[in-house]
């Protein structure tokens, strides 16, 4: 049973998640022949602020980059 946990920060839709969910699925499927309903993928959606990039909370790295 795959189990995949994505981490990424909030913002995203729910059309991206749903593709994501699919592609990840997908991969898992073709490349090890695993069946997608023994498939879990769970989605976590972290504030920029708790998120650490290059040094700087990602909030704080994206204001640089303006």
């Amino acid at each position: 049973m795959p189990y995949v946990n994505v981490q990424i920060t909030k913002g995203v839709t729910r059309e991206e998640k749903a593709e994501i969910v699919k592609d990840i699925t997908a991969s898992l499927q073709r490349v090890l022949g695993k069946p997608p309903e023994y498939t879990h993928i769970v989605i976590q959606e972290i504030e920029e602020e708790n998120w650490g990039y290059a040094g700087l909370l990602t909030d704080e790295w994206k204001k640089s980059q303006s």
